[in-house]
């Protein structure tokens, strides 16, 4: 049956009544919805976003009372602000639908102190809030709750998730997406009334940290040529001393022969691998053209590496893989292709779910393993991470 104009008119009155409760109860979750559209449609069985919308089904919107409703926008709110919308499409669906699903409730759980009726649906009972080791879902990402579980994942999601990948270019929502999240964390700071869940504060200081520690670590590994003081020649601006001070020379980094090594097995998404292109671009541009190596690819084995000199070169290489992961592969491809000419440091960029060899398959070869999550930690090695921003 077709929803009448008053219906609709008074379907949209009840959603901005729900967005006004939210905004003076939850301020930080009704700053976020001050982002969005809302609609009502009488096909649509639960509610559903795109990133830029809202949508309720009218039946399933009769259903709700005041209380289920204002958990359905704050649910439906983290997936476009967490950028569920354009992720995970390298992953099964609707594996990948519960553990986002299981992030935003245990976010929402956290926002009202651990209260179980504030994400209960009468027709559903409690949303699930847990991942499978029984912690709350807010202490990981989605893609870290996909991991961890079960293939023929048992739970059922109650909202629809149809719409994800339909709104606005995948770049500028998450550009988008990402603003929105600073300006509503910044807007409760300078209020001083809190109310940013913790979770929330994670990918936000995730963001701002730049992702540029890792670049540090490897500038120890690099080498540098160096001349701190040479007396040779003299500093000229004390030339009229009766003594010579020495000339303070501005060291110079080199970063030659690193072999880059890109983790694209099935476990790695396109984010992550995208992610881990930019961040060897940014460090190329970071070391100002004095960074050159090779970058390769791995999952079960190895494609053959590509010499890059300059960011030119190096966007010219694209990836291949998809299979399993071998870290055995890597260091079996440098002894047996490259020690004629060794690199002078491996970085393996990778989500480390892979058994590590022993370390002297590394050929006394430094190596910092460059890692998307917090979950895994090599036996040996330098360790860095990098954060998406997924949540």
């Amino acid at each position: 049956m077709a929803i009448s104009d008053a219906a609709y008119l008074a379907y949209g009155q009840r959603l901005l009544l729900s967005r006004m409760r939210i905004l003076c109860e939850n301020g930080f979750f009704g700053m976020l919805l001050m982002h969005m559209k809302y609609a009502v449609d009488e096909h649509l069985s639960t509610a559903c976003t795109d990133g830029e919308r809202i949508v309720f089904g009218a039946a399933f919107l009769d259903d709700l009372s005041d209380r289920e409703l204002d958990f359905v926008m704050m649910h439906e709110i983290l997936h476009a602000a967490l950028q569920h919308c354009t992720r995970g499409k390298d992953l099964q669906g609707f594996r990948f639908n519960v553990a986002c699903d299981i992030v935003v409730n245990s976010i929402i759980l956290e926002s009202h102190r651990d209260d179980l009726t504030k994400i209960t649906l009468r027709k559903y009972g409690t949303a699930m809030h847990l991942a499978p080791n029984g912690q709350e879902g807010r202490l990981y990402t989605a893609e870290q709750v996909y991991h961890m579980l079960p293939e023929k994942c048992p739970e059922e999601g109650w909202d629809d998730h149809s719409l994800w990948g339909d709104g606005p270019a995948d770049e500028a929502q998450k550009d988008l997406w990402t603003k929105r999240l600073e300006d509503a964390c910044r807007a409760m700071e300078s209020r001083g009334s809190g109310g940013v869940p913790d979770a929330i504060m994670r990918v936000v200081n995730a963001l701002h940290k730049g992702q540029t520690d890792w670049r540090r670590v490897l500038r120890e590994f690099v080498q540098e040529e160096v001349v701190d003081y040479s007396f040779l020649p003299p500093d000229r601006r004390r030339s009229d001393s009766d003594f010579f001070l020495p000339d303070f020379n501005e060291k110079e980094l080199l970063a030659t022969d690193v072999l880059f090594m890109i983790d694209t097995s099935a476990s790695m998404t396109d984010a992550m691998i995208t992610a881990a292109y930019s961040e060897i671009k940014d460090a190329i541009d970071q070391f100002d053209g004095k960074l050159k190596g090779y970058l390769g690819f791995f999952d079960a084995g190895v494609t053959e590496p590509k010499p890059f000199e300059d960011e030119d070169s190096f966007l010219k290489i694209r990836p291949k893989g998809g299979g399993g992961t071998s870290f055995h592969a890597v260091f079996d491809y440098v002894r047996e292709h490259m020690l004629d000419r060794p690199p002078s440091t491996i970085v393996i960029l990778t989500d480390g779910y892979a058994i590590f060899p022993e370390e002297d398959a590394a050929c006394d070869i430094p190596v910092l393993w460059l890692l998307n999550n917090e979950d895994v930690t090599p036996p040996w090695g330098k360790i860095a991470r990098i954060t998406l921003q997924d949540a």
